[in-house]
C-alpha cells in the first residue's frame, strides 16, 4: 500500500466522518484524487465500512461480558460461530489459541439476561462456557496504528 493510502486510512480510522475536503487538506491531494483513492481502498476491502459508535448504556445494554467457549465433545465439528450467529447479543466472536476455542464479546441488559444468553449459547453450540463480566471500560474502539504512520504521542523521525 502506498504511503498516501496509509495516511488516508489512518485519518479515516480516527474520524470516519472526515470530509473529502479535509482529507485533501491533510494529505496534500486534490479532493477528486482523495475521492478516487478512498473508493479504491473500499473496493480493495482495506476500508470495510463506516459505523456509529453507540453508547450501550443509553440503549439499554449496560452489561458487557466475555464468554469463552469450548466444545463439550472435542470430536464435534468446529461450527460454533455458525450455530451462534442468530444470537444478536453476541457482538464479536474470536477464534483463539488456548484452552477455549472462541471468545465471544456480548452485551445484554442485565445479569438475568446474561444468564439466559449463556443458556442459549450452551444449547445452540453444545459448548461449555466461562464468563468474565466487564466492570468498566476505560477505552475501546481505538483507531489502529497503520504501518508507516507515527504512533500518537510519538514524533516521526523521518
Amino acid at each position: 500500500m502506498e504511503e498516501i493510502d496509509r495516511r488516508i486510512v489512518a485519518l479515516l480510522a480516527h474520524d470516519g466522518r472526515m470530509s473529502f475536503t479535509d482529507l485533501a487538506r491533510e494529505t496534500g491531494l486534490s479532493v477528486s484524487a482523495v475521492h478516487q483513492r478512498v473508493r479504491r481502498l473500499e473496493k480493495r476491502g482495506v476500508i470495510r465500512g463506516y459505523a456509529a459508535i453507540v453508547n450501550h448504556d443509553a440503549i439499554g445494554l449496560p452489561l458487557t461480558a466475555f464468554v469463552s467457549i469450548k466444545p463439550i465433545d472435542p470430536a464435534a465439528p468446529d461450527d460454533a460461530p455458525d450455530r451462534l450467529a442468530h444470537l444478536t447479543a453476541i457482538e464479536a466472536c474470536h477464534s483463539v489459541a488456548g484452552d477455549e476455542s472462541y471468545i465471544l464479546k456480548v452485551r445484554v441488559a442485565s445479569p438475568v439476561a446474561l444468564e439466559d444468553l449463556l443458556q442459549q449459547i450452551r444449547a445452540s453450540a453444545h459448548v461449555s462456557t466461562r464468563t468474565t463480566v466487564v466492570l468498566s471500560t476505560p477505552y475501546e474502539h481505538r483507531a489502529p496504528v497503520v504501518a508507516g504512520e507515527p504512533v500518537s504521542g510519538q514524533e516521526s523521525h523521518d
